[in-house]
C-alpha cells in the first residue's frame, strides 16, 4: 500500500496551518509551524501571487494531507461523493470523517491519524466485534469500535486516551473510556466536522 514516508512537519509548513500530523508535538513550542511559519525550501519566504488555481489546489492538498489520503485514493473518494445525493463538498467531508483511522483518532484511541492507521493495520481494533484492519473502512450509524482486549495496555493507546479530554470527542461519536469502546451516534453534520478547509474550492478544482 502506497503511503507518504517523508517528514510530516514539512507538509504543515507548506500549507501554513497545523494539520496535527504528529499528535501532542503539534501542541507544543516544538511545532514546526510555530518555529518557522513559512513554506520549506530556499524560496519559502518569498510571497508569490496566489492564482485562483493555486488557491483551490492548496485547499485540496490540506484536505488530502490532513486525512492522510494520496491523490489516486482521494480522487476515488471524490467520485463517490459526487455520485451521492446532496452537496458534493459536504459528502466528501462526511466520507473522509467516516474513515476508520479518523474515527479512531477522533475517539482518542490514537494521538494522530498516522498513529491510528498503524494501530489499525496491526489489528488492534474491532468493529461490531469483528476484526477490521483497513484504515479506509467507512463506519456507519450504530457501529461500535472497540480496542481488542489484549491491546488495552499498549502505551500509544493508553497515552492517547489520557490526552483526549483536551481534544474533545465530536458530537456524532460516543466514547466509553472505561471500556475502551466508542460508538457512532449518527453521520457527522457539516458543523460537526471541524477542519480549516473550504471544501467548495476542492469541488471547483475537480470541476475544471
Amino acid at each position: 500500500m502506497a503511503k507518504y514516508t517523508g517528514p510530516v512537519c514539512r507538509l504543515c509548513r507548506r500549507e501554513g496551518i497545523k494539520l496535527f500530523l504528529k499528535g501532542s508535538r503539534c501542541m507544543t513550542e516544538k511545532c514546526a509551524v510555530e518555529r518557522r511559519a513559512f513554506p520549506p525550501g530556499q524560496h519559502g519566504q518569498a510571497r508569490p501571487r496566489a492564482s485562483e488555481y493555486s488557491t483551490q489546489l492548496r485547499e485540496k492538498q490540506k484536505l488530502k494531507r490532513m486525512y492522510g489520503v494520496l491523490e489516486r485514493q482521494f480522487r476515488g473518494v471524490f467520485a463517490k461523493a459526487e455520485r451521492q445525493e446532496g452537496i458534493t463538498g459536504e459528502n466528501l467531508l462526511r466520507m473522509l470523517e467516516r474513515r476508520l483511522d479518523n474515527v479512531v483518532y477522533r475517539l482518542g484511541f490514537a494521538a494522530s491519524r498516522n498513529e491510528a492507521r498503524q494501530l489499525i493495520n496491526h489489528g488492534h481494533f474491532r468493529v461490531n466485534d469483528r476484526k477490521v484492519d483497513k484504515p479506509s473502512f467507512l463506519v456507519r450509524e450504530g457501529d461500535v469500535i472497540a480496542v481488542k482486549l489484549r491491546s488495552r495496555t499498549i502505551v500509544p493507546i493508553t497515552a492517547a486516551l489520557e490526552g483526549v479530554a483536551g481534544r474533545g470527542v465530536p458530537g456524532w461519536l460516543d466514547l466509553d473510556k472505561a471500556n475502551y469502546t466508542g460508538s457512532v451516534r449518527g453521520l457527522p453534520a457539516k458543523d460537526e466536522i471541524q477542519v480549516p478547509v473550504n471544501e467548495q474550492l476542492v469541488v471547483d478544482l475537480y470541476s475544471r
